[in-house]
């Protein structure tokens, strides 16, 4: 019996998933787990069910369109590269030539 979801993992190579590669799959999991959520919090806070419905096909579309965007654009390391990036200081200030010295002295 063969699955009809093709799931292509080779040999140091990410997990694949109808085009969405490594962490994608997490993040796209993870934002229908929380549509879920929200609409049954709507629902059970007595919205309408259409309004639920309607809401809820939205955002997923909108989630969908975004994890496929960033999966697109930056593959599969590069948006943990670019929020690493951010952490990265423009330049380096150092009021005394002491912590210089002890760099030195670890070398040897």
């Amino acid at each position: 019996m063969n699955s009809i979801y093709k799931i292509n993992k080779g040999i140091n190579k990410p997990i694949e998933f109808k085009g969405l590669k490594a962490q994608y799959i997490g993040y796209l999991g993870a934002g229908a787990i929380i549509l879920l959520i929200l609409f049954a919090v709507l629902y059970i806070s007595g919205v309408n069910m259409f309004v639920c419905l309607g809401l809820i096909v939205i955002l997923g579309i909108l989630l969908f369109m975004g994890v496929y965007h960033l999966s697109d654009t930056y593959g599969q390391h590069g948006l943990v590269k670019k929020l690493a990036r951010r952490n990265i200081p423009v330049f380096l200030k150092a009021k005394s030539r002491k912590i210089f010295y002890q760099l030195q002295s670890l070398r040897k």
